[in-house]
C-alpha cells in the first residue's frame, strides 16, 4: 500500500511557511527588532578598533623639527624660589603661645622669631594673643619668614616683612568699607535662638531689645511665630564682615501687632530711634531694668511672701536672673540711697523728674564709683542682682513710684520723649522712604521663601 505522506509533507511546507501561529510571528518581530537595534552598536564598534588585515604601511610619516627658546638659568632659579614659599592661615587658640603659633605657621628662623619677640613694633603679636583672631605667613621650605600679618583687633593690623636690611614691623587701620545688611527671623522659642539662625549678630539683637523695649517685654510678651525684619549697617574688610554697626531700621511683629523704628542721627551725631510718622521710640523709663529675664512674681496687693508666710501687698516685680545679672538705671536721675535696707538687703533708689523714684533691691553689689548724689543717665549699670536681704533665690525685685504711690512697673504708662525736630523732619523723611523701601523688598521676599 502506498503511503501518500512524504507528499503530504511536501505539500504542506508552503502551507505551515505562510500561515504562521502569532507566536511565532511575536518571535520573528522580536529578532527584527534586536537585529536593527544592534547596528549602531557594531559602528560604535568600529569607531574604536581597526579592522583586522587594515594596511597600515601606506601612512606617511614626517618629521619635524623646531627650535624652542629655554628658559635662562637665573629665570628659572627665581621662578623655583618664587614656588617654593607658603601661605599659612590660623586663627589664635585659647592655649596658645608665641612658639606654638609661630610653629603651626611654619616659622623657624631664629632671626624671625628673635625679631617677632623683641621688636617694638611686633610686640603687639607677643603681648596681645587673643583667641579668635586671624593671623598668616609666607615662609619658605626652610622657615624662613617672608610676610606676617596679624589682626591686632577690629580696626588694626600688624604687618612684617622681609627686606635686604632685615625684617620692618609696622601697624595700620584696616580698610572698612561699610554696606547694609537686611536680615529676616521667625521666633521659635527666643530672641538670641531666632536671631542665631539668621545669622544676625548679639549686638545687633541687643540693639533689638533696647529699641523696642518700651512697647515690647523682650521677659513675658515674645510669642512663636513672631518676626522681625532689619536694616543695619556693617563693615568689611576683604569681603569679609568684621563689625557689625548701627541698626538702620527694623519692624517687629509680637502677637499679631507690627511696630516699626526709623533710626535718625543729627548734626551732631547723635542717634535715636522714631515711628516712620517720627514720634520718639525713646521713653523716659526702661521697661525693664534687667536685659533678659522673666518675672517670678509680679505686683500684687496682697501675696503669701514666701519667707515671712503672712499676706502682704508685693508692691513691684521680681525678676528672676543669675547672680551677677547687670542691673540698669530705668531713666536718668540721681541716686538717692545706696546701702543696705531691712528686707530689701543691698538696694538702690533713685529719684527721678516728675516726682518719679524707682527702687532696685536684693542686689549683690553695686557699681564701681557709684556713690549718693550722683547722676546717672538712662541705661548706665549701677548694680548687679543677687539674693541679699528677705530673698529665696537670686532675683531683682524692682519698684516704681509716683508721688510716692507705688504703680505696677509693667503696666504702668511710660511718658514719651520729644518727637522729630522740625528742623530736621525733611531729612528724617526722605531717610525713612529709603529705609521703608529696603524693608519691603526684604519683607516681600520673606514671604515668598515662605510660600
Amino acid at each position: 500500500m502506498q503511503s501518500n505522506e512524504p507528499n503530504n509533507l511536501e505539500n504542506s511546507k508552503p502551507h505551515i511557511l505562510t500561515q504562521k501561529s502569532p507566536t511565532q510571528e511575536r518571535k520573528l518581530d522580536l529578532r527584527w527588532i534586536l537585529a536593527i537595534s544592534c547596528l549602531p552598536l557594531f559602528g560604535i564598534a568600529t569607531a574604536f578598533g581597526i579592522a583586522p588585515q587594515t594596511a597600515t604601511s601606506d601612512i606617511s610619516v614626517q618629521t619635524i623639527i623646531e627650535d624652542i627658546a629655554l628658559p635662562s638659568l637665573n629665570e628659572a632659579t627665581t621662578a623655583a624660589s618664587e614656588q617654593d614659599t607658603f601661605w599659612f592661615s590660623e586663627v589664635v587658640r585659647r592655649d596658645d603661645t608665641l612658639a606654638s603659633l609661630l610653629k603651626r605657621l611654619n616659622i623657624r628662623s631664629n632671626d624671625a622669631i628673635e625679631f617677632l619677640r623683641t621688636n617694638q613694633d611686633a610686640s603687639a603679636l607677643a603681648s596681645q594673643l587673643k583667641p579668635g583672631q586671624a593671623i598668616r605667613a609666607q615662609s619658605n621650605k626652610d622657615g624662613d619668614l617672608i610676610q606676617l600679618q596679624y589682626q591686632i583687633n577690629n580696626t588694626s593690623v600688624l604687618d612684617v616683612s622681609k627686606s635686604d636690611s632685615g625684617y620692618m614691623a609696622k601697624q595700620h587701620e584696616i580698610n572698612f568699607s561699610k554696606h547694609t545688611v537686611l536680615k529676616t527671623a521667625t521666633i521659635r522659642n527666643s530672641l538670641f535662638n531666632a536671631t542665631d539662625d539668621a545669622d544676625i549678630p548679639d549686638s545687633i539683637a541687643m540693639q533689638l531689645v533696647d529699641i523696642f523695649s518700651t512697647d515690647i517685654d523682650f521677659h513675658t510678651d515674645l510669642r512663636k511665630g513672631d518676626r522681625l525684619v532689619v536694616a543695619y549697617e556693617a563693615e568689611y574688610s576683604e569681603g569679609l564682615q568684621v563689625k557689625a554697626g548701627q541698626v538702620l531700621s527694623a519692624e517687629f511683629t509680637n502677637d499679631g501687632k507690627t511696630y516699626s523704628a526709623v533710626m535718625f542721627r543729627d548734626p551732631k551725631g547723635h542717634v535715636s530711634y522714631y515711628t516712620p510718622e517720627g514720634k520718639s521710640l525713646h521713653k523716659s523709663f526702661l521697661r525693664s531694668p534687667l536685659e533678659f529675664s522673666r518675672i517670678s512674681s509680679g505686683f500684687s496687693t496682697g501675696r503669701l511672701h514666701p519667707i515671712l508666710q503672712t499676706i502682704r501687698a508685693h508692691k513691684g516685680v521680681d525678676y528672676a536672673a543669675p547672680i551677677g545679672t547687670r542691673v540698669k538705671a530705668a531713666g536718668d536721675g540721681i541716686v538717692e540711697f545706696m546701702g543696705s535696707k531691712g528686707g530689701y538687703g543691698n538696694v538702690v533708689v533713685l529719684q527721678h523728674p516728675n516726682k518719679i523714684s524707682t527702687v532696685y533691691g536684693h542686689l549683690s553689689r553695686f557699681s564701681p564709683n557709684l556713690h549718693q548724689g550722683m547722676k546717672v543717665s538712662q541705661g548706665d549699670i549701677i548694680a548687679f542682682v543677687g539674693m541679699t536681704g528677705l530673698a529665696t533665690g537670686p532675683h531683682l525685685h524692682y519698684e516704681f513710684l509716683l508721688n510716692g504711690e507705688h504703680h505696677d512697673p509693667v503696666t504702668v504708662a511710660l511718658p514719651s520723649a520729644e518727637p522729630i525736630p522740625a528742623a530736621y523732619r525733611s531729612n528724617f523723611l526722605a531717610q525713612k522712604d529709603a529705609y521703608a523701601t529696603q524693608l519691603h523688598l526684604l519683607r516681600a521676599s520673606h514671604v515668598a521663601s515662605i510660600e
